[in-house]
């Protein structure tokens, strides 16, 4: 079988994809694409055979690459990776899909038009613990869903900023659209899709335009209500928090790991929930030594297009599921902005 020829274009997050891409047995890293040439530089170091471009256009003219990754700036993203299906790519693009959703709109546009493959990173959604989580909430075991909790606790030094980030033009806000955007995603996989959102925002603790706290109240199309917060200003990084509660039990995760597993249908709650924390209260360090096989982070990501070029199938999270955070982000930000309760479409 013939090697996916890989290639990935921005090198921040994009490191990660290049050596996602690398140590995939199906693929060949073929390309990489920077302004700046001490990255491109690392990635020859490390892969002496990938080719190094300082112009898009010209890699994407490259017959030998089949996927493009797209790790730019999030307001650059509709625009690089329509380009890249328009030149027979398939593409994989970082998180948030794009900073509006008409923005977004164009990339599921492009696919339909182009007939190529197109899938959007949300590794947080393969987190190991996040499999029986989604399980117990579809299989109804939590009941009725009755309230989520969702807190996105980080911290950001000031020099984090220097930038495109945290600019309403390129980075599209800021705690909110670009830390805790991963976190929205998941709350509305977990929860349900959102209804209306109800917000405030403000700047604490950076020299920005956009916003490091956000604070909202949530209601759910099944009627459960919740709420999410984001920030930047929790020194020195604190928790990612996750907590969902039914009618027929309660779940509770700081990012990858599990901290509470109480179901009143199980036959031994107790012996159950020490199960579970046993199995995914280390986190997916924990539980990938334990399953060789599980993979998460963004070679899940990677894997994921790349098995679906292979195959001709779907991957994972196709731009129409991507665009729903970028939808709540954007209402949170109309909400906080007019002090008025936004219903999202």
């Amino acid at each position: 079988m013939k090697k996916i020829g890989y290639a990935v274009v921005g090198l921040g997050i994009g490191k990660a994809h290049v050596d996602a891409a690398a140590a995939n047995e199906n693929a060949n890293l073929i390309a990489v694409c920077d302004l700046i040439p001490e990255k491109l530089e690392k990635v020859k170091a490390r892969y002496p055979d990938t080719l190094t471009y300082t112009d898009f256009e010209e890699m994407i003219k490259n017959p030998d690459i089949d996927i493009v990754s797209i790790c730019l700036p999030s307001a650059m993203h509709a625009d690089f990776a329509v380009r890249a299906m328009e030149a027979g790519k398939n593409v994989l693009v970082e998180k948030p899909i794009d900073i509006t959703p008409e923005a977004a709109m164009k990339i599921e546009e492009a696919r339909v038009r182009t007939g190529k493959i197109a899938g959007v990173v949300h590794q947080n959604r393969n987190n190991a613990v996040m499999k029986p989580i989604k399980e117990a909430i579809d299989s109804e075991r939590l009941g009725k869903l009755v309230l989520g909790t969702f807190a996105v606790k980080w911290y950001r030094e000031a020099h984090y900023y220097i930038g495109w980030h945290g600019t309403w033009d390129m980075d599209g806000g800021g705690s909110l659209m670009n830390q805790a955007v991963h976190t929205v995603d998941l709350m509305q996989w977990l929860m349900g899709d959102v209804e209306s959102v109800s917000s405030q925002m403000g700047i604490y603790n950076h020299d920005i335009e956009t916003e490091d706290t956000t604070v909202t109240a949530v209601k759910f199309k099944n009627g459960a209500i919740g709420t999410f917060v984001s920030t930047t200003c929790a020194y020195p990084g604190i928790s990612t928090d996750i907590q969902i509660y039914g009618t027929g039990g309660s779940i509770e995760a700081d990012a990858d790991v599990l901290k509470l597993w109480k179901l009143r249908d199980s036959e031994d709650e107790e012996e159950e929930e020490e199960e579970m924390l046993e199995k995914y209260g280390g986190g997916n360090r924990a539980a990938e030594t334990a399953d060789p096989m599980l993979v998460t982070g963004h070679q899940s990501m990677v894997n994921d297009i790349i098995d679906a070029v292979i195959n001709n199938r779907n991957p994972q999270i196709m731009p129409l599921e991507a665009i729903k955070s970028v939808k709540i982000v954007n209402a949170i930000y109309e909400s906080a902005k007019t002090g008025k309760t936004i219903f999202i479409k």
